[in-house]
């Protein structure tokens, strides 16, 4: 991953997913975007940025895309991706929502052949606090320090960092790697990734009820993860057979255990993997503080 405020950041479609705001934020916080795509607009001024027609011109005009940050039309994500992918662009981040399953799996397909890191859909980004912001996670809620948070969740993901910030516990980084039924990077390779990271010394995993992902995850916690990690789950009090509604689609299988994809069959790994898990975001802090020591 290349999260450095050198990164080039180029922005594809300019749909209600992202407004002038969010562009003016991650300017503000340093962030090198360097253009933005919009058929038809080529040759525009957006929000303060100059548009293209093509990736491949901006590539042309503006040299190699490190990231680009999609908010297009849902069904049209998956030719805006390959567009990405075609240019060399390496990092996805896709704040769009609702994405058609079937485009994902066939934009997963080629983002693998092409060693290409895709977050989202329906993520709100990635930020390393006092360097970088991609996506529209508010910035004011974080602050430079060592615990990384990683969530499948939009609106919690910053609502942690905030309780941790209150608390003078800084973070590393935050990633949401979205709430769509079917994602891109993983919460394996995210724990791979803040394991690995010289500043983060604590992680925080937030998930949420539907599919598997938080069961997979403690596992590898439990057999690969070196550094403490703290877990949050939310939608515990939710009414059984009732699921969330981007992530409960792939949960109800026929043939598969009547608790998968519920708060309770999440508890229950991370409780199988050591992990210590908070009842309320307002309790993490602690957590993290008690994990250091």
């Amino acid at each position: 991953m290349n999260l450095t405020p050198d990164s080039k950041v180029l922005i594809q479609g300019f749909s209600e997913f992202i407004s002038a705001t969010h562009v003016a934020q991650m300017k503000a916080y340093g962030t090198n975007l360097v253009g933005g795509v919009n058929p038809g607009y080529g040759g525009q001024q957006l929000h303060d940025l100059l548009v293209f027609d093509l990736v491949e011109e901006v590539v042309a005009e503006l040299g190699q895309i490190d990231t680009t940050i999609i908010c297009v039309h849902p069904y049209q994500v998956l030719d805006a991706a390959l567009e990405a992918i075609a240019s060399d662009i390496r990092q996805l981040i896709i704040i769009s929502a609702g994405v058609p399953p079937l485009d994902m799996v066939e934009l997963l397909r080629k983002a693998e052949a092409k060693e290409t890191v895709v977050v989202g859909p329906n993520s709100p980004g990635i930020i390393v606090p006092g360097k970088i912001l991609l996506g529209t996670q508010p910035s004011e809620f974080y602050n430079p320090g060592s615990v990384g948070i990683v969530s499948r969740s939009s609106t919690l993901t910053y609502e942690i960092a905030w309780e941790l910030t209150r608390a003078d516990l800084g973070q590393s980084i935050s990633v949401s790697i979205g709430s769509d039924a079917i994602v891109g990077s993983s919460f394996l390779q995210w724990l791979q990734i803040l394991d690995e990271d010289e500043n983060t010394e604590a992680i925080v995993i937030v998930g949420q009820p539907g599919g598997g992902s938080e069961e997979v995850a403690a596992r590898y916690i439990a057999e690969a993860i070196d550094k403490p990690v703290i877990g949050y789950i939310a939608g515990t009090h939710a009414p059984p057979g009732k699921h969330w509604r981007q992530t409960g689609t792939l949960a109800a299988v026929i043939g598969r255990d009547p608790d998968f994809g519920t708060a309770k069959s999440k508890l229950a790994a991370f409780k199988k993997a050591n992990v210590p898990v908070a009842e309320r975001p307002s309790q993490i802090p602690e957590l993290v503080k008690k994990a250091l020591k």
